[in-house]
């Protein structure tokens, strides 16, 4: 990278904001995929609006390539830096903005911790409903850039749906602001559009939430099942009883005794365990929570614990937000995935990931969003073997490719980044795919913002074609495509 350029980027943010030794930028070279790495040419950290646009104004006149980092907590590589690239690192743009309790509103810069803006508004009897796993350490930004879920996303729905209004800089620069503080805009819903983008659009700089009204009641129910099969029979037995829960959570055995190991939340020593969390008035709650004990013992489940009081709640909680960390105690490394399958498929596809295990040799540990078929298997592996990390790569697509094979998806939350781009053609027609390209190209005709991300690329996926780019005529007919 240029000095001249170097000088202009430490001229917008200042010495201190400007990275560009080679050793400190490793700590940006990957996200929570570990698996891909790339070390950026320099990294940025602005503190205002105005920095990043004139960050982004910069690389759009010198077609430097540059992506938007929030903490890095992301499992796709979404947040994988480009070798020629700047990253814009967004941690110290993380200020609460407004809190507005009577229209149930507040507005974020997009470095702000997701469970702060729970923190923030708890004790005036509200919260915001997105809670991934990582909510202590995860930002809204990243949040946004994912279309973020968590355990209670299956009552509650994804970011997405909590997101009124942003303010974001384009790929040339513009400061736009789309939505706002109502519910729903006129017009195209470009929000909509910006929300799951993965950081390939523009770069947010300000959240509006849309925050919930804790609930008058709230019932954690944990039980204990002989095999995966009977658990994910007792999970399609609940929703086909029209009961729709806060939250149903499956671990198998291997995940149960890794959290057990790390912070001795209480479960059983069984194949598998189902959390159920209802929530609403008291009265329903009381009465669904009843059909949901009896729908458990009717498919084997025992052990049966339900919550005493706040405290033994967030036991059984952090039993299943711990369980990611705790497979560190399995193996040194482990790749995530996150396939989509419907509900009435999981034991079908829990068996055919049991079987690959085998096969593989390699541990799969399994916890996942059960209510909305999100799966997360764990393909547990150890960097200093020689060709396990191929074979983890290898085991962790093949479970992708069982999610499709019953009708699901990709991805539920995790994004598809740099980790399931290959696959996309898999879920996606040519014409699907060429369709998304023209949305993007009308956002970044010269892909300078988040490249090689999404879709298929011959630097990530050995092909031949180079990068798409849309001629003008294709961009004016985008509207008519739709």
């Amino acid at each position: 990278m240029e000095e001249i350029f170097l000088a202009e980027l430490e001229r917008i943010v200042g010495p201190e904001g400007l990275v560009r030794d080679a050793s400190d930028l490793l700590t940006y070279e990957s996200d929570g995929l570990v698996r891909l790495r790339e070390r950026p040419a320099a990294a940025v950290l602005p503190d205002s609006v105005e920095q990043v646009q004139a960050v982004v104004r910069l690389c759009h006149r010198s077609t430097v390539p540059f992506v938007a980092r929030g903490q890095g907590t992301g499992l796709s590589g979404g947040a994988l830096p480009h070798p020629d690239g700047v990253l814009i690192v967004m941690t110290r743009m993380n200020r609460i903005l407004d809190v507005d309790i009577p229209n149930q509103r507040m507005t974020v810069e997009p470095g702000v911790m997701n469970l702060d803006v729970t923190r923030e508004v708890e004790s005036a009897g509200y919260y915001y409903a997105p809670d991934p796993s990582s909510q202590l350490i995860c930002s809204i930004g990243g949040n946004v850039a994912e279309n973020s879920g968590g355990a209670h996303c299956l009552k509650y729905g994804f970011t997405v749906h909590h997101v009124v209004g942003v303010e974001a800089v384009l790929p040339d620069g513009e400061l736009v602001h789309l939505g706002g503080e109502a519910l729903d805009s006129p017009g195209l819903d470009l929000l909509g559009v910006l929300v799951g983008s993965e950081g390939t659009l523009a770069v947010v700089t300000k959240v509006t939430l849309r925050l919930v009204r804790q609930p008058e009641a709230v019932r954690t129910l944990l039980a204990a099942f002989d095999s995966t099969d009977a658990a994910g029979n007792a999970v399609s037995d609940i929703i086909s009883a029209g009961i729709i829960p806060a939250a149903i959570e499956m671990m198998d055995r291997t995940t149960i005794r890794a959290a057990e190991a790390a912070v001795h939340p209480g479960f059983p020593d069984a194949e598998a365990v189902l959390i159920v969390e209802l929530d609403g008035s008291r009265s329903e709650v009381e009465a669904l929570f009843s059909q949901v004990e009896a729908v458990c013992a009717h498919n084997e489940g025992w052990g049966v614990q339900v919550a005493r009081d706040e405290a033994h709640r967030g036991r059984i909680w952090m039993g299943r937000k711990a369980a990611f960390a705790a497979m560190g105690r399995i193996a040194p490394s482990y790749y995530v995935q996150d396939g989509v399958i419907p509900r009435s498929k999981l034991p079908e596809v829990l068996r055919r990931i049991r079987q690959l295990e085998v096969e593989s040799g390699l541990t799969i540990g399994n916890v996942f969003h059960a209510g909305d078929g999100n799966l997360h298997p764990l393909v547990c592996y150890d960097d200093a073997v020689d060709g396990q990390a191929e074979l983890a790569e290898q085991v962790a697509s093949k479970i992708l490719t069982y999610c499709l094979d019953v009708g699901g998806s990709l991805t539920g939350e995790h994004g598809v980044g740099a980790d399931k781009a290959c696959h996309m053609p898999k879920m996606f027609s040519a014409e699907d795919l060429e369709t998304m390209q023209l949305v993007r190209v009308a956002f970044d005709p010269d892909q300078l913002c988040n490249p090689g991300k999404v879709f298929p690329t011959p630097r990530l996926c050995g092909e031949v074609p180079g990068p798409y780019r849309a001629h003008p005529a294709e961009i004016a007919g985008l509207a008519e495509r739709f």
